[in-house]
């Protein structure tokens, strides 16, 4: 059902009641926000589904950390977040529930094609598995741009503004239940059947899902929860819709928060399997059920925990959506620290749950922020836009910065331990380590984990920043959510 349907219409002349309800029963609502938050648990496990199996493909590829780090951050961000505005153009437009459909039905087959990559001959050249396995990451890229900013769109006009800090914040779950499952579903079939088996397996469901959400869920009237009135809010250009963002500081010092949390957060997840399993020897399954499993579960109940929260102080604390996750973000980084420098896995393991469960509020604010302080015809390309810059930034350089540095640091330590010939792949790969000389197998036990255990640490830190922008914002949120409104009821 469209906007445009004699039913749409009739609720589009109801609009400004919904200022207070909602769109639909509670009962709908919560469908609807229940089948969002599916769709975006899918979009996390394609995305990290090869961070959750990084054990097993690195080896066999025979690749650096610089190159993993290029597969599974740069690989995906960039077509991802070049795609991300144009698509929400569409959005602010278009229907965005046949928009949606539609991604989630691209990524989950270019998902299912990652299974399939091997090296191919065209035309007399080879390409290798790796150039493979990283186009179809770019079609995963594509396909997934077109998730965030329509849903987000979608809730914002469900859900009254007083519910839709917990709304964003149930959705935001997606980013940690997502990658939890990626481990907890891919890393089993990967140590049993191989890694290619597990793209497979978490692809194909999601064409199923697409389905369902095309025919169940309503495409309600735009602005239907704002104040009266805000349907008469005509179309916003592009053009006039940056203008706005550029008049909200509060977005941009968030925006700029988020970026830093994005840089950390994907770089660390992305590394995180191939650190214990290089520190505590740990197998791809384990890493992702004994690690990676409560680590994002406890993740995704601080997500929710923090929506909740702000929702419950926001008449005494009118800014506590920002300043909550600014400074669990900056209390993350003593846990890291403790999780990335101990030789102990039970602290190892309790660093990252807490430090998890206290950082991951950021998402709620980050799409809550967004949605609020601009007209309802821009919300989609603000939501794209802080995407943009947290995923060009943050999501394509955190992984590579710390795959290189990890690299950088390998090379040094080899060097001032006389073993200048050794290569990471000679320390990795399968069954070369037996083969090397009693020395060279030494310096690869201590350069081999400590280079991606100090890349790490390093990283870690910069979390302190991405709390400082959150808290910089509260300088500024109310008075740009006021405008925003004020903007709506004219």
């Amino acid at each position: 059902m469209t906007a445009t349907t004699p039913e749409a219409r009739d609720a589009d002349s109801q609009q400004g009641k919904g200022f207070e309800t909602g769109y639909g029963s509670k009962g709908y609502r919560s469908y609807v926000l229940s089948t969002l938050l599916i769709v975006y648990i899918l979009n996390f496990i394609d995305r990290n589904l090869l961070a959750a199996v990084g054990p097993a493909i690195k080896p066999e590829l025979g690749i650096n950390d610089t190159a993993f780090g290029l597969l599974t951050g740069a690989g995906f961000a960039v077509v991802y977040t070049l795609i991300g505005i144009p698509v929400a153009r569409i959005a602010e437009a278009k229907h965005r529930v046949w928009l949606m459909s539609g991604c989630v039905a691209l990524w989950s087959i270019m998902t299912a094609l990652c299974g399939l990559s091997r090296e191919i001959t065209i035309g007399g050249a080879v390409i290798g598995a790796f150039w493979v396995l990283l186009a179809c990451r770019i079609g995963v890229g594509i396909g997934e741009s077109g998730c965030t900013p329509p849903a987000t769109s979608l809730i914002s006009d469900y859900y009254p503004p007083s519910k839709r800090s917990t709304a964003l914040g149930y959705y935001g779950m997606g980013v940690t239940l997502g990658t939890m499952a990626a481990s907890l579903i891919g890393a089993p079939v990967a140590e049993h059947f191989g890694w290619r088996a597990a793209f497979v397996v978490v692809g194909l469901p999601g064409i199923l899902v697409a389905i369902i959400l095309k025919l169940t869920v309503k495409e309600p009237p735009r602005g239907y929860t704002d104040p009266p009135n805000a349907n008469k809010v005509p179309s916003i250009g592009f053009k006039a819709g940056m203008a706005i963002l550029m008049s909200k500081p509060s977005f941009w010092a968030t925006t700029i928060g988020v970026t830093f949390a994005s840089f950390c957060g994907y770089g660390i997840s992305t590394f995180q399997s191939i650190f214990v399993n290089r520190t505590f020897g740990l197998s791809t399954q384990d890493a992702g059920l004994y690690v990676n499993v409560p680590v994002y579960f406890a993740s995704a109940l601080g997500t929710l925990a923090t929506g909740w929260m702000a929702e419950r102080l926001i008449n005494k604390y009118p800014n506590a959506i920002a300043w909550i996750p600014g400074a669990g973000l900056i209390l993350s980084v003593p846990f890291y620290l403790l999780a990335f420098s101990t030789d102990v896995f039970g602290l190892c393991l309790f660093g990252l749950v807490v430090g998890g469960f206290v950082k991951y509020g950021y998402i709620a604010a980050q799409y809550t922020v967004a949605a609020g302080v601009v007209p309802v015809r821009v919300r989609a390309t603000s939501t794209a836009v802080l995407i943009f810059m947290q995923n060009m930034l943050g999501y394509t350089f955190g992984p590579l910065f710390i795959g290189g540095v990890s690299d950088i640091l390998f090379k040094l330590k080899v060097d001032a331990l006389g073993q200048s010939d050794l290569t990471r792949k000679m320390c990795e790969a399968k069954g070369s380590l037996e083969k090397l000389a009693e020395a060279q197998q030494a310096v690869c036990k201590i350069a081999h984990p400590e280079s991606l255990q100090q890349s790490m640490l390093i990283t870690s830190c910069l979390y302190a920043l991405a709390g400082a922008g959150l808290i910089v914002a509260c300088r500024w949120l109310q008075k740009d959510m006021a405008s925003a409104r004020a903007v709506a009821a004219a």
